[in-house]
């Protein structure tokens, strides 16, 4: 029998987490700090996850036989990404409590389908079209164009994902993914990328952490800005109302973050839902009274919301591989020593064995209430990591 929603898991009670990335590292560790014990279920053995975990499971994500031992250690399970099969955890949902369920995360495994969903809600997206063939292709809106082509499954990191000027480059495009189903969404005029990270608990209860503002370099997120830079409380309040309304029209339990894009008309349009904690909000690590992965432990447990006050201005870094190869083609360990001689500096490493260009080593986290000094601190790790960040 599943376990009941109503249900309180008490410390000591084992976790599951579908996933051995590092956000699902980070979920141990907050979990740990509560008292819990986690069970990782990962194809690759010494995942960054599975390597804190209390119990690693080796096995493919739908391998019956492996969830099923993942199940003899616990009643409760949550994942780190979205691409996680549905099916896998419909079939958790038998005999464990599942966040989030196999319903609202089919619906964000599909572009087609999460852009649909999120106009359904009233909250405006950018103008799009379906694209299943050439021909969807050929009879698209002239006014969709220039445009972005997205892979309606498996894109991240801005992998999928191609800038179109024309039908022409749309067809292009469109042959190269190998004319797997996709979205043409029309390029806006941009202001401001932004995200919101909230949970929402099993008793219905909501919790929105503070706007992050976001850079990309090519396609990755590089920095989120919190609390430094000048957003209308009027915007931020909408997008906070629209993550609301996007997760309890989703009946979505557990921690999600939702993309916007602020127009040059100040306008507000969602842009995509990651059903997971995000990187944007990695800096509520240290910049919050609870973090975005203490909340996903406390959701997956039944244990009320924590407070999501912002304590200080703060900017997170992403650190890629890149950093390891900025002196020639041999790795060489970046100047931690540096880094960590600066005031409000918290560094967060994510323990995987090999570093290259491209993947994400870790984050760090500057935090100081005072935002120059932040920003001050903050040009100096790039400088000293060589992340080209633009502060």
């Amino acid at each position: 029998m599943t376990v009941p929603y109503s249900m309180v898991l008490q410390p000591g009670a084992t976790l599951g987490m579908l996933g051995g990335g590092q956000l699902g590292r980070m979920f141990c560790h907050a979990a740990q700090s509560l008292g819990y014990k986690v069970v990782v279920l990962e194809p690759s053995s010494a995942s960054p996850a599975g390597s804190v975990a209390e119990q690693e499971v080796v096995a493919a994500y739908d391998d019956e036989n492996g969830l099923a031992v993942m199940l003899q250690h616990t009643q409760a399970v949550t994942t780190e990404f979205e691409n996680v099969p549905a099916a896998s955890l419909k079939f958790l949902s038998h005999t464990a409590r599942v966040s989030p369920s196999a319903a609202a995360v089919a619906v964000v495994q599909d572009r087609i389908a999460e852009k649909a969903f999120i106009a359904s809600q009233g909250i405006p997206v950018a103008p799009y079209a379906e694209v299943r063939t050439v021909a969807d292709l050929e009879q698209a809106d002239e006014t969709l164009f220039p445009a972005i082509l997205k892979a309606a499954r498996l894109g991240y990191d801005g992998k999928g994902q191609a800038r179109v000027k024309s039908r022409v480059e749309a067809i292009e495009a469109f042959k190269s993914f190998g004319e797997v189903a996709c979205v043409l969404e029309k390029m806006l005029p941009l202001k401001q990328e932004v995200s919101v990270v909230m949970a929402r608990g099993f008793d219905g209860s909501t919790a929105t952490f503070p706007l992050g503002v976001n850079t990309h370099i090519n396609g990755i997120l590089s920095s989120s800005v919190v609390g430094i830079e000048a957003i209308d409380p009027a915007i931020e309040e909408a997008a906070k109302n629209a993550a609301v309304k996007i997760a309890t029209g989703l009946n979505y339990f557990g921690v999600m973050c939702v993309e916007f894009f602020i127009l040059e008309d100040n306008h507000l349009v969602a842009n995509e839902i990651a059903p997971r904690p995000h990187n944007s909000g990695h800096y509520t690590m240290n910049a919050c009274l609870s973090s975005q992965f203490e909340q996903q432990a406390r959701v997956l447990a039944g244990m009320p919301l924590g407070s999501t006050e912002l304590l200080a201005p703060t900017i997170m870094l992403n650190i890629l591989g890149d950093s390891w190869f900025a002196y020639g083609e041999q790795a060489q360990e970046p100047d931690w020593a540096s880094v960590l001689a600066l005031p409000g500096v918290h560094l967060h490493l994510y323990g995987k064995a090999e570093a290259r260009k491209g993947r994400k080593m870790g984050h760090v986290n500057i935090v100081n209430k005072d935002p120059a000094l932040v920003l001050q601190y903050a040009r100096q790790v790039s400088d000293i990591l060589h992340l080209g960040a633009k502060i």
